[in-house]
Parts: C-alpha cells; structure tokens; sequence
C-alpha cells in the first residue's frame, strides 16, 4: 500500500515540475538585443512568446544603420500597457536595440560605377576599368527591405579623359534622396614588359618577363599582351625594364652572321657533300640566306639550321658549284 502511495506522489510531482517547465517556456522574456529592419520595434522584437501581440509597436526605431539603448522598465511598462501582462525586465536594465542598413562603401560605390559602365558599354570589360572616386560619400545607407536599393537614372562617361558623373536615386526611410558620383574611369589592358633592362643581342628566358597593368590610353600601338610571342627570341635594341615589349623588338636568335665562313650541306640520295662559305646575310634558323662558295665564287640560297651550318635545297642545281667532299 505504502508502496503505491509512493509512486502515486512521485507522479504528481514529475507531472508538476514538468507543467512548471512548460509554463517557463511559454512566458515572455525580454531579449538583451533586437534587430530590426522596420522603423517600429514591436512586442515581438522585444520579447519571446508574445502569441497574438508578436505585432503590437512599442517604439519608433532608431535611424538606419544605427542603435539605441531603452530601459528594460520602460519596455516592460509598455508591453504590459499593450497587452502583455506577464512582460518583466527579466534582470535587465537596458534593451539595446540595433536598426539594419544596407551600406555601401567607397569601394563598393566604384564597384557600382564600374558595373554601370559595363552595362552600358559593349565589349567593356569591368575587370579592366580603373575607378577613382574623386566626389562620393564615405558610405551611403539603404533601405535594407528595398530589393534594388540604388537605381540607376544615367551615367555620363567620356571614354578619352575617363571622366565620368553617375546620377542614382537612394531608396531610404521615407521614399528617396539623390546621389551623385564623380571620378575618373581608366581602361586598363595588361601588357608584357622586362624586369630588368636588356642589351642588343640578350636572348630573353621566361623568368625575365613580367605583365604589368596600363591605362589603354598610354599603351603604344603593337605593344605584346602574351608572353609566349617573345620567349626565346634575340632582343634587337636596348630595352628598358618595366616599359611595355613589341614584336618589332625581338627577332629570332640570329645563328649565323654575314661574312660569317660557313659550312653547307646537300644533301641528294645515297650522298651527302659538304663545302664551305661564306655568308652574304644574317640568319635565324629556318631563314633562306645567300651563301658563296669560297672556291667557285658562285652565289646560292641556303637554309639556316645550326650555328655555322646551312643546307641547300634539294631541287637547287648546286651542286656542281661546291667544293664538295663526298662523307
């Protein structure tokens, strides 16, 4: 009996502690910090479990993008006011309370310029435009609930100078206000250049090339925009580092030079002759140069294809002309 009795009180106890917990759960509590996106802070925003009254404006928020502290009392005085009787301070004595803004940066205000440009400007590329703001605010503040909330009205831009004004409507708290931006839009175009200057004759290696960023306007016509057009090849003329590179500098490692005493080969079935020369013109390989035989005086085109050695042509009827030696 006695044992039944036990259980019995047990059980009233679990059931009151856990009624006890439910209740605890469903009672407002006051929150320590509210964000809100709306110009009102409601019951809601304040506290948890409000039910039906979540909605109910307690106090005007502050102004976009920044917060206020109110007294815990007043807050518990107005819920209670609107409604809510069991609202308490819950231990606190002041609720901070945090407004949103969209913000906008001087970085993310030349993102838009650069953007805007883009759109409006076919073939331009946004990553190649250089934007400097020279009128613009710090930042701008936006009415985080609008989707869009700067637009666009026109964009005055002058492709020689770079100099651009943006017109834009800011959507804030109570409709919208102006914005104006004015800068400097700059084309950019990456260009190959040395690292380290480079004398007549200096064959250039990969390590040697640098790109580097340059206003359009300031690019030299046939100025080199790959690398790979240039590895490997003989500089013409001095050059100077950091300066952007052209075709016209470079040329291909010249292996033979005029005046130069050469060997020349032909080559026919089953034979190979040789003979000596002179060359009449520099050459690069696989560039045809006149050669002389040095006996017969007689003049031929050759391939380059060494240093100090060329080829002639198998349908050239040279071979009579060569000092040859049979190998």
């Amino acid at each position: 009996m006695m044992k039944h009795l036990l259980k019995a009180v047990t059980g009233l106890l679990l059931v009151g502690i856990s009624a006890s917990l439910a209740l605890a759960e469903e009672r407002p509590v006051l929150r320590s910090q509210v964000m809100t996106l709306s110009d009102i802070v409601t019951i809601g925003d304040f506290y948890s479990n409000t039910g039906l009254l979540a909605s109910k404006a307690l106090f005007r928020s502050p102004d976009m993008g920044t917060s206020g502290n109110v007294p815990a009392n007043l807050v518990a005085e107005r819920a209670r006011a609107a409604g809510l009787t069991a609202a308490g301070t819950d231990g606190l004595r002041t609720v901070v309370v945090f407004r949103g803004a969209t913000r906008l940066n001087r970085d993310q205000l030349a993102g838009l310029v650069r953007t805007s440009l883009a759109d409006r400007n076919a073939g331009l590329d946004p990553d190649r435009l250089d934007i400097r703001l020279l009128q613009a605010p710090d930042q701008v503040l936006a009415d985080p609930k609008v989707h869009d909330p700067i637009r666009i009205d026109r964009i005055e831009w002058s492709r020689n100078s770079g100099h651009f004004t943006l017109h834009a409507t800011v959507a804030v708290e109570i409709g919208t206000q102006p914005l104006i931006l004015s800068g400097v839009a700059t084309e950019m175009i990456d260009v190959v250049a040395v690292t380290q200057p480079l004398r007549r004759g200096d064959i250039l290696k990969e390590e040697n090339l640098d790109v580097i960023r340059m206003a359009r306007s300031k690019v030299p016509a046939g100025a080199l925009t790959d690398p790979d057009d240039v590895v490997g090849k003989q500089a013409r003329t001095n050059i100077r580092a950091n300066a952007p590179l052209a075709r016209k500098d470079f040329q291909r490692p010249i292996l033979i030079q005029r005046s130069e005493k050469v060997t020349v080969t032909y080559l026919m079935s089953g034979m190979k002759l040789t003979s000596r020369a002179q060359a009449m013109d520099d050459g690069a390989k696989g560039d045809v140069i006149d050669v002389m035989n040095l006996q017969s005086r007689r003049i031929v085109p050759a391939i380059v294809t060494s240093r100090g050695r060329v080829r002639v042509h198998a349908a050239n009827p040279v071979v009579a002309s060569l000092n040859s030696e049979t190998n």
